[in-house]
């Protein structure tokens, strides 16, 4: 009786089971369009068993790119390719989710094999946008302050977006509010330093990310789930908090999302994380007792005993995997073994299935 391998209903949705393919750049996309490359290494997830497949951090705008090479959904072009991905992952009875994103002051860079420089215009790059002029590193670029008419344009991004992802056959859309993106941006002191109605205290610093949170609710079909990743902590004093992350987490629970999956830092440099098996599921725990809203935890989930052990204990509703996931795309049907649970492979690899 596997608590891992059971069922989870979000709405009207039900997922066949709590692993879910965590949102990972692949940096492979030209123009933002999807191709063969993302299908098969989505494609490849589904085929492996997990729940549900959620496709990287896909930019709301071609200057919400974290590299020129990031996929988007800022134009209808971009719609039928990711549709060609949505229609496989369903076959394989998996769930076809999308991360929307920003990238805010962390954009037009090169990716992260060629050192996450940053891009000069003249080089298809750009020069990025956040809440204040104030770059992520000391090589990188100083951002442009978005003004309020920006403000307003980047809510409708997100609409637009969210309205594609929908034609493009999704039935999760998860909003990026994590590892020091626009959203996380605007929500931490450390980054946010305006003396508007976006910044300044926790209220105004949650007041574009529950905007955005809100207006995509309302976009999306009632009878599906929206999520949203948080970073919980900046692991800097002075930074964004668990605190701070419970309070927001209580508002977005109000705004009609769905579920929190709990990550954590990426807003600033050179920062000591205390890296450990499950080191971010306290945070979902956390999160999940103290709001009563369904979480996920992410984070150096590797085995399958340590994952049944996350759903099985509260800690956390499902767990999403990432590194492990591109080590090996066949881990949940793995897992599964080694938990004693029965489930169907593809019909194509029936004939390898352990008996």
């Amino acid at each position: 009786m596997s608590k891992l391998f059971s069922p989870l209903k979000l709405r009207e949705l039900e997922i066949r089971n709590r692993i879910f393919v965590s949102p990972m750049c692949q940096y492979s996309a030209n123009d933002g369009l999807a191709n063969t490359w993302h299908l098969v290494h989505l494609g490849s997830r589904a085929v492996g068993g997990a729940g549900l497949v959620m496709v990287e951090a896909t930019a709301v705008s071609p200057h919400g790119r974290i590299s020129p090479n990031d996929l988007g959904l800022w134009s209808d072009a971009h719609i039928e390719p990711l549709r060609e991905i949505t229609k496989f992952i369903r076959t394989q009875n998996s769930v076809p989710a999308i991360q929307l994103a920003h990238a805010g002051r962390k954009g037009s860079v090169t990716p992260p094999w060629m050192g996450a420089k940053p891009v000069p215009p003249a080089e298809g790059g750009w020069q990025p946008e956040a809440p204040s002029a104030v770059p992520f590193a000391a090589h990188s670029d100083v951002p442009h302050a978005v003004t309020e008419d920006e403000i307003e344009k980047l809510v409708l991004d997100f609409c637009t977006a969210t309205r594609r992802a929908e034609a493009a056959g999704f039935d999760v859309v998860e909003i990026h509010m994590a590892h020091g993106y626009l959203l996380h941006e605007f929500l931490s002191p450390l980054s946010n330093r305006r003396e508007d109605d976006y910044g300044g205290n926790l209220e105004n610093r949650a007041r574009l990310p529950r905007r955005i949170a809100r207006a995509v609710r309302e976009i999306w079909p009632a009878s599906l789930p929206v999520f949203v990743r948080l970073s919980v902590t900046d692991w800097v004093e002075g930074g964004w908090t668990l605190e701070e992350s419970v309070h927001l987490a209580r508002w977005l629970k109000e705004d009609g999302i769905d579920l929190i999956d709990c990550s954590s830092g990426g807003l600033m440099p050179d920062v000591r994380i205390p890296l450990g098996p499950g080191y971010q599921t306290p945070f979902a725990a956390a999160i999940r007792e103290h709001v009563g809203i369904t979480t996920g935890a992410v984070g150096l989930i590797t085995d399958a005993i340590q994952a049944e052990h996350i759903i099985a204990t509260g800690q956390a509703d499902v767990v999403l995997l990432a590194r492990e996931l591109l080590r090996d795309p066949y881990w949940p049907l793995h897992a599964a073994r080694e938990l004693g649970v029965d489930v169907p492979w593809p019909l194509q690899y029936e004939r390898a299935k352990p008996r």
